[in-house]
């Protein structure tokens, strides 16, 4: 250390005056350079402060701008709010007559059910009435029967018995006119009943035969023997009644080729057709059908189908006129029916309008709450001239006041 201080000062007189000179230069321009960059600073804080005051400017108008926008914006939602306000008050008028007329009708239904039901009621005590009577019938029908037993007893009012129930049941199923009983044939011959046929095809001959007598011996049978005969008994007669009925009433030309043999209890029936397969077979081969009173008003209801498609047949053009005033009334009821349809259109087209309006109304409300605006350009053309009134109308183009105008 000692060492190197004294070579520092024997070294500072040997410099010679040039480099001293040279030094301080060196120092004065140092010391200028530092003199420029502090007033350079100075004059960059200086424009920093005045921009800052500029921007102040700046920021205090357009403040002053968001007041103004603020205040016109809270005149056309105070205008809105009274549009809107009486819109309400017209949909409460209009939904409280909707309201009164549907009480009305609710009303008058109920008035209606409340007389349908007393009607019914009343309906209810009269059938119930009736039931009563029938009861009272049932037992002196239960009387009856034995009167009955009585009447199957005797050949001849049993057959009386069968012609009756079969005449009651063509009767009950065709209309008069169509039929004829006891009718006198070509051969002299006359069945139970005729049944005229549509088309002036010939009638259908229908006999009652009531072989109840053979069919009681084979009930009452008490050996396999005595079961026999009176089987074979019973198949003689049946025999009998289907030559008669195909002998004396098919007349070719005169009556159709099959005629019905009418059985008048289901159980006799039932017993032929388990136990009596070949009177069956015969009976189909002389083209007589054995019926029963299921299976006669069966086929009276077929020819009633047959006879009412003949008399629709016979009166095709009534029914074409009719069909053609029913078109025309189907006609202005598809009219009136899409004339409705397009004021219902017409009305939720109306709704939807008013929904997306309010919507619409929602989000600006929202945007205006929440000062959501937008600057209209840069800072220098904010701070020379105000933006136009017209900047801040609704971007749609629909919001558009007369009062916000006149102001």
């Amino acid at each position: 250390m000692t060492t190197t201080s004294d070579s520092l000062t024997i070294s500072l007189p040997i410099m010679s005056p040039g480099v001293l000179a040279l030094a301080g230069g060196a120092l004065a321009v140092l010391i200028l350079v530092t003199i420029v960059f502090a007033l350079r600073n100075a004059g960059i804080r200086r424009e920093e402060a005045e921009e800052a005051n500029l921007r102040a400017a700046e920021s205090e108008a357009r403040m002053a701008e968001l007041l103004k926008i603020q205040a016109e914006m809270q005149g056309r939602i105070s205008t809105m709010t009274e549009v809107f306000g009486a819109r309400q008050a017209e949909l409460n008028h209009a939904i409280n007559q909707r309201l009164d007329g549907m009480s009305q009708r609710m009303n008058s239904t109920l008035t209606e059910q409340t007389k349908s039901t007393h009607d019914n009621l009343q309906k209810l005590q009269e059938r119930l009435a009736v039931i009563d009577i029938a009861q009272n019938n049932i037992q002196t029908l239960a009387k009856d029967v034995v009167g009955l037993q009585a009447i199957l007893s005797n050949k001849q009012t049993r057959g009386a018995f069968g012609q009756s129930r079969m005449e009651t049941i063509v009767a009950d199923g065709l209309p008069m006119g169509s039929y004829a009983f006891q009718q006198t044939l070509s051969n002299g011959s006359r069945p139970d009943c005729t049944i005229r046929m549509p088309n002036g095809a010939p009638p259908l001959v229908i006999d009652a035969k009531f072989p109840l007598e053979a069919w009681n011996a084979i009930r009452d049978a008490g050996s396999t023997d005595a079961g026999k005969l009176a089987g074979q008994q019973f198949r003689r007669d049946m025999e009998v009644h289907i030559k008669d009925i195909s002998e004396k009433y098919l007349i070719q030309g005169e009556t159709q080729d099959t005629a019905f043999l009418f059985v008048p209890s289901e159980s006799i029936f039932a017993e032929i057709h388990e136990n009596f397969e070949a009177i069956v077979q015969k009976a189909h081969r002389a083209r007589v059908v054995i019926v029963s009173p299921s299976l006669l008003m069966l086929s009276i209801q077929v020819i009633q189908a047959v006879l009412k498609d003949q008399r629709m047949r016979a009166q095709a053009h009534v029914i074409q006129g009719e069909v053609a005033l029913l078109m025309d009334d189907l006609g202005r009821l598809d009219e009136r029916v899409r004339k409705l349809q397009g004021h219902f259109s017409q009305t939720q087209r109306d709704v939807d309008q008013i929904i997306t309006s309010a919507d619409k109304l929602t989000k600006r409300g929202a945007k205006i709450e929440a000062l959501e605006f937008e600057a209209g350009g840069d800072g220098k053309q904010a701070q020379v001239s105000e933006p136009p009134a017209k900047s801040v109308e609704s971007r749609t183009g629909l919001l558009k006041l007369r009062v916000v105008d006149e102001e």
